[in-house]
């Protein structure tokens, strides 16, 4: 199998307050993106990709990336805010990037090969990797429509105790195929379930049980011209903002409702972690400890 993790890493985390993909975490102080890189390399893929802005880049090769480059193939592509199709430019006071379905763009001249895509301050475990090697070893259909996958994680189990999460909430038909994506960005529990609380708008009760995307998807090459053709419509509604951004699951969804793409569902029990807020630290650094101890990982990760 010849596949490439692409690690979108260019984030800069205001709600946790810092760098957290240079973070160490894990017992020997591993970052989450060395987890991601031992559970990808043991999967059966071989390339990973960075996405990164420039401005940080030297430090990122140097404290993070330069420890893989004599056990994988390292690439990067640098997603900057003023990276946009002829006749766009960001309105005044845009100074972020477009969200991650940009990021993702960011890698059209890098990638040629089927790829998976992850955040870099997430630990998937080793289960949603080995799920979609396989995904990509299976020969896909020739001709019609396009063919990737979504890991799919449990609502509940994604949540945070220190403030409200933004979760692509799935509905998944029974064929195992994604019937859509809905992107909710103030869930919290409540009770024995969950609830998404907007700002503005009704609230949305949920069981918890509901699959959700935790940014963990299968591609191939063949999303960059899809990306390419959705972009300029993206940008006429929303070029003018300093705030909205492009996510993957609009993209996604929007191929599934126009029937040019199939989305397989590959859910997980792997344990998930992140780090949305600092103070979840602690608690992700005694989980990657416990899964050390259990043999899960050794010590160190790169020893």
């Amino acid at each position: 199998m010849h596949a490439t993790v692409l690690i979108l890493a260019a984030g800069m985390g205001s709600r946790y307050g810092g760098l957290k993909q240079v973070d160490p975490v894990g017992p020997d102080g591993e970052t989450l993106m060395d987890y991601a890189v031992f559970d990808a390399l043991r999967a059966g893929f071989d390339r990973i990709v960075f996405v990164i802005r420039r401005d940080f880049a030297e430090v990122f090769k140097r404290q993070v990336a330069a420890r893989y480059a004599s056990r994988i193939a390292v690439d990067y592509a640098y997603q900057d805010v003023n990276d946009l199709p002829a006749g766009f430019s960001p309105p005044p006071g845009r100074d972020k990037p477009w969200g991650t379905a940009h990021a993702v763009r960011a890698a059209r001249a890098v990638v040629r090969e089927p790829f998976a895509v992850i955040n870099a301050d997430d630990f998937y475990d080793r289960d949603a990797y080995a799920q979609l090697a396989g995904f990509f070893s299976t020969p896909a259909p020739t001709g019609g429509k396009a063919r990737f996958a979504m890991v799919g994680y449990t609502l509940r189990a994604t949540l945070s105790t220190h403030g409200t999460v933004s979760r692509g909430v799935c509905r998944v038909g029974a064929d195992g195929m994604l019937a859509d994506v809905t992107e909710m960005t103030q869930l919290a529990a409540a009770g024995a379930g969950v609830e998404n609380r907007p700002a503005n708008g009704p609230v949305a009760r949920l069981s918890g049980d509901e699959a959700v995307s935790m940014n963990f998807w299968g591609f191939t090459p063949r999303l960059f011209d899809i990306l390419e053709d959705q972009f300029p419509a993206w940008l006429q509604q929303h070029g003018g903002s300093a705030k909205d951004e492009w996510y993957i699951p609009f993209v996604v969804a929007d191929l599934i409702r126009r029937e040019l793409a199939d989305v397989q569902v590959l859910r997980t029990d792997g344990v998930w972690q992140g780090l949305t807020y600092r103070a979840e630290h602690s608690a992700v650094a005694a989980r990657l400890l416990q899964f050390a101890e259990a043999g899960h990982y050794p010590r160190p990760l790169w020893g």
